[in-house]
C-alpha cells in the first residue's frame, strides 16, 4: 500500500507540474501597463486622469495612413504577404534610408515585423543561442530584459550615469566583456525612459568597440524622427553588421497598427525569414499598406512633433520649480526621467499616491532600473498640450 501511495503521489505531482506555468514565463510585469490599468479603473469610476504613463502618441494616425487603410478595406482582398513583408513597403523603407541618411540599404535586407516587439524577438532568436549574455544600459526599456529572460538569454545590465551622459561607453562595454564574454549589446537612441540621444561620434565609437570585441550590436531606433536637440544617427552609418530595429509606432503615430521593421546583416535575413514564417506567417497586410502611406505624411507628422516640443518645454520649465530638478538629458522621444528622491525613496508608492491624490499617472523608475529606479519616475509628454499644463499645475498643488 505504501508503494502504491508513493506512486500515486508522484503521479499527482506530475499532473500538478503539467498544469503549472513554465519557468520561462516568470517574467516581471511591464509596470507601465499596470499603471495604465489602475488609471483606467479610476476613469471608469468617474475621475479625470491625465495620462503621462504610456509611451504612445496622443494623436491619431495621419490622414494618408487612414485613407490607405480605408481603400484597402473597400477595394482589396486582405491576405498573407511574404513573411518579410510587402516588397513595395520594404523598398519604400530602403528609400527612407537614402533620403534621411544618404545610405544605400538594399530592400532585401529589410524585414517588416508586427511592431518593433516582434523585431526584437526575431533578433534575439536569430542572433543568439540559449545562455548567451546580452548587455543593456540601466535604466532601459524593461521588455528587452523580460524577453531575453523568457528566451533563456542572460541579461547583463550596465548602469549609466551623468558622467557618461547616461549612455554606454566603449570602456563600460569592454569591462563587462572582460568579466565574462558578451554575445551582444542592445542600445537605444533616443532612449527610453530618458529620451537621451547618443552623439554620432559616441555611437560610432561604441559600435567599433563592439565589433573589435566580437559582440553583436543591436540598435533600437524606434524614436528616430523625434529629436529636439542633437542628431539621432543610424547604426547603419557605421556598420553593415548591426541589427537595426525601427517602428511606425512613435513618430508615425501607429502604435495600434503593430507594424515595424528591421534592417539585417545579409547572413541573418534568411534565418529571420524562417522564424517569422513560423512565428506569425506575415505582418498584417492592411497595416503594411497603411505604413507605406505614412511616408507621405511628413507635414502632418512634423506638426504633431511640434506639439511634443511644446509639451517638452512645459515640463522642462515647470518640473524644476515643482521639485523635480534632476533628470536625464531630454534630447528626443517624449519622456522626462526625473528623480523623486526629494519626495520619496519609493517611486512605486509615489506614483500610486500621485495617481490617487493628484489624478496624474506616471511610471515608476523600478520598471526601467531594478537597482536605482526606486528613486526615479518617467513622465510621458506625448499627450495634448493643455493636459501637460494641467498636469504640472496638479503636481505643483499636490506637492506644495
Amino acid at each position: 500500500m505504501g508503494q502504491e501511495k508513493d506512486v500515486s503521489g508522484k503521479e499527482t505531482m506530475q499532473r500538478r507540474n503539467r498544469t503549472a506555468p513554465s519557468r520561462r514565463s516568470e517574467v516581471e510585469p511591464f509596470l507601465v501597463m499596470e499603471v495604465m490599468r489602475a488609471a483606467i479603473d479610476r476613469e471608469l469610476s468617474g475621475q479625470r486622469v491625465i495620462h503621462m504613463e504610456v509611451g504612445q502618441p496622443g494623436a491619431a494616425a495621419p490622414r494618408p495612413v487612414l485613407d490607405a487603410a480605408r481603400s484597402a478595406l473597400v477595394h482589396g482582398r486582405l491576405a498573407y504577404t511574404e513573411a518579410l513583408g510587402l516588397r513595395s513597403l520594404r523598398s519604400r523603407i530602403a528609400r527612407y534610408y537614402a533620403d534621411a541618411h544618404g545610405l544605400d540599404v538594399p530592400y532585401e535586407r529589410i524585414a517588416v515585423t508586427t511592431g518593433s516587439s516582434a523585431g526584437f524577438n526575431l533578433a534575439f532568436l536569430a542572433a543568439f543561442d540559449h545562455g548567451d549574455r546580452i548587455a543593456l544600459a540601466a535604466p532601459g526599456y524593461p521588455a528587452y530584459r523580460n524577453l531575453l529572460h523568457a528566451l533563456g538569454l542572460e541579461v547583463v545590465e550596465i548602469p549609466v550615469d551623468a558622467d557618461s551622459r547616461y549612455v554606454l561607453t566603449p570602456e563600460m562595454l569592454a569591462a563587462a566583456h572582460r568579466e565574462k564574454p558578451l554575445a551582444g549589446v542592445l542600445v537605444a537612441s533616443p532612449a527610453n525612459p530618458s529620451g537621451t540621444v547618443m552623439r554620432p561620434e559616441a555611437l560610432g565609437a561604441l559600435i567599433a568597440a563592439a565589433h573589435d570585441l566580437g559582440i553583436r550590436f543591436i540598435s533600437d531606433e524606434i524614436y528616430h524622427g523625434l529629436v529636439y536637440e542633437g542628431i539621432a544617427e543610424t547604426a547603419l552609418r557605421f556598420s553593415d553588421d548591426a541589427i537595426v530595429v525601427n517602428s511606425f509606432s512613435k513618430y508615425y503615430c501607429m502604435t495600434g497598427w503593430r507594424i515595424g521593421w528591421m534592417v539585417l546583416p545579409e547572413p541573418l535575413v534568411r534565418p529571420v525569414e524562417r522564424i517569422a514564417q513560423n512565428l506569425y506567417i506575415s505582418p498584417a497586410e492592411i497595416s503594411q499598406v497603411a505604413a507605406e502611406a505614412a511616408f507621405a505624411a511628413t507635414a502632418e507628422l512634423d506638426a504633431i512633433k511640434a506639439t511634443y516640443a511644446a509639451n517638452r518645454r512645459i515640463l522642462l520649465d515647470r518640473l524644476p520649480g515643482i521639485g523635480f530638478d534632476e533628470f536625464h538629458p531630454v534630447d528626443g522621444a517624449f519622456y522626462v526621467y526625473a528623480a523623486t528622491r526629494r519626495f520619496s525613496a519609493d517611486s512605486t508608492d509615489f506614483a500610486r499616491r500621485m495617481l490617487a491624490e493628484a489624478g496624474v499617472a506616471a511610471t515608476p523608475g523600478s520598471d526601467f532600473d531594478r537597482v536605482r529606479g526606486n528613486e526615479w519616475i518617467r513622465f510621458s509628454f506625448a499627450g495634448t498640450t493643455p493636459d501637460m499644463a494641467e498636469a504640472m499645475g496638479r503636481l505643483a498643488d499636490w506637492l506644495r
